[in-house]
């Protein structure tokens, strides 16, 4: 909702902004004036340019900006600490970066999320952005970069290759907390509903045909499972990402870093980070395979393809109201249609599909970007940080959405539960073990064949009494192995 409304007031502004003048700033390419109302700097400033392609920023992603702040801080406190650079110097890094960890700042990461050089430019944009804080903090004016450089200070003893994997396993570890999160309250949801409909007998269905009687409680609570299961996935690859490559600078020979700067950055980001991280193990793979990217990717798809499965039984359940299944009522959200008056959709399991179905894309496009790591680095780590991030974030939402939305809401059709029951066809192979198989057989075929009720048949030829009947349809012995 802060985003929202922070989207909502930008979009009020006008286009007459005063400026408080230009500075120059040079880079290997040229001169460029930037506006001094701006932190970023030159090499950003050419990114916007170049770069125009979703409109979807850096600033889009909060856990971005925040695991790029951790990342800086820690670099210039395990600078400082190896004398790399001074005091004044690494305090003003820090608390530039605690700021926009604190939440300011966040509009000046500009940058496009599609951009080529394999996350040169995010970078660049977090250095420009901490310099120029940091010259304001130590009294000087935005652009004097002989007092703080952006890539001789905050980009001391770093590379792009080493801190922009490393940002994106630290922001995907804090999406992933608000996303299991999230998936925590839609498990405990169906667990509720479960429990609520532990005694609505109701008939099974296999290959979209009658199977046999179950309960409706049972059929959510499967539901809560693959959730639970698919949080545990999702825990479970995120166990990797705690392996950092800090240190590796450009490809993973620490070339520009002094002795004993690997271990202690990671240190110092297991600090302010306050995730147990662990350098990796060989800083050249870890600087140019992107494999953990893809198994988190594939988690991701698989809680989305049980999350869409249990949407698509959604719908089917709640079908009709008149010539559908009917079995359960979807709270009604909103009017269905432009043309068909009182028509009401499952418009909260339909987008949660489509939410689904995006993760489970941006599956495909982590693996080819992951595939296309050539020699020592991954030139697409930006499409998968966009696809990792991004994913996480509207499954998060769709989570949030189907439970207040539509689990919450969910009611039983007990009456037209049990006359599902009562004339399905299936409910034949619950008698088997009293009378017998040729005999259900029978009946099964005459059901069919007249459009009778096996209960009813049942009943008519006097095979049981209808005490005996009701006994054997009560939920507790329809769904459980029992002795006949």
């Amino acid at each position: 909702m802060r985003i929202l409304n922070d989207k909502i007031f930008q979009n009020k502004k006008t286009d007459d902004t005063v400026t408080s003048g230009f500075r120059l700033e040079h880079d290997s390419l040229g001169t460029r004036d930037i506006s001094n109302d701006v932190y970023y700097g030159v090499q950003t400033q050419r990114a916007m340019e170049n770069f125009a392609i979703s409109g979807i920023h850096i600033n889009n992603f909060e856990h971005m900006i925040e695991a790029l702040a951790m990342v800086k801080k820690a670099a210039a406190m395990a600078n400082h600490e190896l004398g790399r650079i001074d005091q004044g110097r690494m305090e003003a890094i820090a608390q530039a970066c605690d700021e926009i960890l604190y939440g300011k700042l966040h509009d000046q990461f500009t940058v496009d999320m599609f951009q080529g050089g394999a996350g040169t430019s995010t970078n660049m944009n977090a250095n420009e952005v901490i310099a120029n804080r940091g010259l304001e903090i130590l009294g000087y004016n935005k652009g004097e970069y002989q007092y703080l450089h952006p890539n001789d200070h905050v980009n001391c003893s770093q590379s792009t290759n080493d801190i922009y994997p490393t940002a994106i396993k630290l922001a995907v570890l804090l999406a992933k907390k608000n996303l299991v999160h999230a998936m925590e309250k839609l498990r405990n949801s169906l667990e509720r509903k479960a429990e609520a409909f532990k005694d609505v007998l109701k008939m099974g269905r296999t290959e979209n045909q009658d199977a046999v009687p179950m309960t409706l409680g049972q059929e959510f609570s499967a539901y809560a499972v693959m959730i639970d299961s698919a949080i545990n996935s999702i825990e479970q690859a995120a166990e990797a990402f705690r392996d950092v490559n800090m240190g590796a600078t450009a490809i993973g020979t620490g070339i520009n870093s002094p002795p004993g700067y690997a271990t202690l950055v990671v240190k110092k980001l297991t600090q302010v980070s306050g995730f147990q991280l662990r350098r990796a193990k060989n800083l050249v793979e870890a600087t140019q395979n992107a494999g953990i990217f893809v198994h988190m990717s594939a988690n991701l798809k698989l809680a989305a393809v049980q999350i869409s499965k249990i949407c698509n039984d959604l719908r089917w359940l709640s079908s009709g109201p008149r010539c559908g299944l009917n079995e359960i009522n979807l709270p009604p959200m909103q009017p269905g249609s432009s043309i068909m008056p009182g028509k009401v959709n499952p418009v909260i399991p339909e987008l949660m599909n489509q939410i689904c179905y995006q993760v489970m894309g941006y599956d495909m496009v982590v693996s080819m970007a992951a595939e296309s790591s050539e020699l020592e680095l991954c030139m697409a780590e930006p499409i998968i940080a966009f696809d990792l991030l991004h994913g996480m974030m509207i499954l998060k939402n769709g989570c949030i959405t189907l439970v207040a939305r539509c689990i919450e809401g969910i009611e039983a059709n007990r009456d037209i539960c049990q006359h599902y029951v009562q004339t399905s066809i299936g409910l034949v192979t619950a008698l088997v073990p009293v009378i017998g198989y040729e005999q259900s057989a029978a009946i099964a075929k005459e059901a069919l064949k007249t459009g009778g009720s096996v209960y009813d048949l049942v009943l008519k030829k006097e095979l049981l009494t209808r005490a005996q009947l009701d006994e054997m349809l009560r939920p507790e012995n329809m769904t459980d192995p029992r002795e006949i």
